[in-house]
């Protein structure tokens, strides 16, 4: 990874596959017009590696992709993924190789209710706002495994979670230092009552870390009740800690419950700073809609934001995130997935131009 110096950042971009082509371009807008505002430079270096550069090549990236994008100081990521291609291919063949190369062992991802959006739940009084941390490297998502006598009767697959000490302690330390610049309150997923093994390790490991952090009050939680708190009361929610799976899924009813996937964003965290991060969206290619012009470029610029904020740039994230406050809360811009009527192009603009406003403003 390169050095930032005088505040400038090499960025290396991957638009990827459906939606996330058309929702890039907006973000990068974003981000040049704030740092025109803030003081500081942007390169860009897109690399078409997608389900397309799959057909094409027969793999998702070249042999030294990884060595191309170490020398960035972020990576911004689109979408990917295609029918034309099962996900476990595209997955398996950039995302998660990205993730464990440069040990983004934190995946965090807000669930944030903005003004002016409307809940599928009925009582939002009192503001959803969940942070979830999850952890990004190891647990379910583990490539031990496989399967023996295949197209026959007999016909087994096994899958193993992995689960060290290390990966498990340092995402809940990771949880903890951030329900203490919040709200002192974290809570963990875990199965301990059916997945006997991992799950109660999971357990012994956030208890012993809770025992170094008095000052934080930590609680337990069932996964399938932990689901059914996000619904039913989601305003008692802070800080949720997870493993790679319960998190993931945990993330997807956070991302519903506060208006639409399309605005969801997420950071995949190398907190040591050794390593780029990659920040992305979770809406998926969404490739119902792909083409249509109509897709939330929000997620997308929200997860720019995001990669400013872990730049160093905090300024210019909370420049962003003040235009799509004023954007969503007091605008009837806004897209299809919303409730709305306006394109993907008209909703950047807004956005555009009430930075511009906030700028003039100052």
């Amino acid at each position: 990874m390169t050095a930032a110096s005088a505040r400038h950042f090499s960025i290396a971009v991957l638009p990827g596959d459906g939606i996330g082509t058309e929702v890039m371009p907006p973000a990068l807008e974003v981000v040049e017009l704030v740092a025109s505002m803030t003081g500081f430079t942007v390169s860009w270096t897109e690399y078409p590696w997608s389900c397309a550069y799959y057909h094409e090549h027969g793999v998702m990236m070249p042999a030294d992709g990884i060595a191309q994008l170490e020398q960035h100081d972020a990576i911004l990521l689109g979408a990917v993924g295609d029918p034309s291609l099962p996900d476990h291919l595209s997955l398996w063949g950039l995302l998660i190789p990205i993730r464990r190369a440069f040990q983004q062992y934190i995946n965090l991802r807000p669930a944030l209710l903005l003004p002016g959006v409307v809940s599928p739940l009925r009582d939002t009084e009192r503001g959803i706002d969940i942070l979830v941390v999850r952890e990004n490297s190891e647990g379910e998502y583990s490539e031990v495994g496989g399967r023996v006598f295949p197209g026959t009767p007999d016909e087994l697959a096994v899958q193993e979670a992995i689960f060290s000490r290390k990966g498990t302690e340092r995402a809940i330390e990771f949880a903890v230092e951030l329900a203490r610049s919040r709200s002192g309150r974290v809570v963990s997923a875990t199965k301990s009552n059916g997945i006997i093994h991992s799950m109660t390790f999971w357990d012994e490991v956030f208890h012993d870390v809770m025992q170094r952090h008095p000052d934080i009050e930590g609680r337990l939680m069932h996964v399938d009740a932990l689901a059914a708190r996000f619904v039913s009361h989601p305003h008692d929610l802070d800080v949720v800690v997870g493993s790679n799976l319960f998190g993931d899924i945990l993330t997807d009813i956070g991302a519903v419950i506060v208006g639409s996937m399309g605005m969801a964003p997420s950071a995949n965290l190398n907190p040591a700073g050794e390593h780029p991060s990659m920040f992305e969206p979770v809406h998926g290619s969404a490739p119902d809609i792909a083409g249509q012009g109509i897709a939330n470029p929000i997620g997308q610029i929200w997860s720019a934001a995001m990669m400013l904020d872990h730049l160093g740039e905090s300024t210019a994230h909370d420049v962003i995130m003040q235009a799509i406050h004023h954007v969503l809360g007091e605008t009837a811009v806004r897209t299809p997935d919303l409730g709305g009527t306006s394109s993907t192009s008209e909703v950047t603009a807004a956005v555009m131009s009430a930075i511009r406003a906030a700028g003039a403003s100052t």
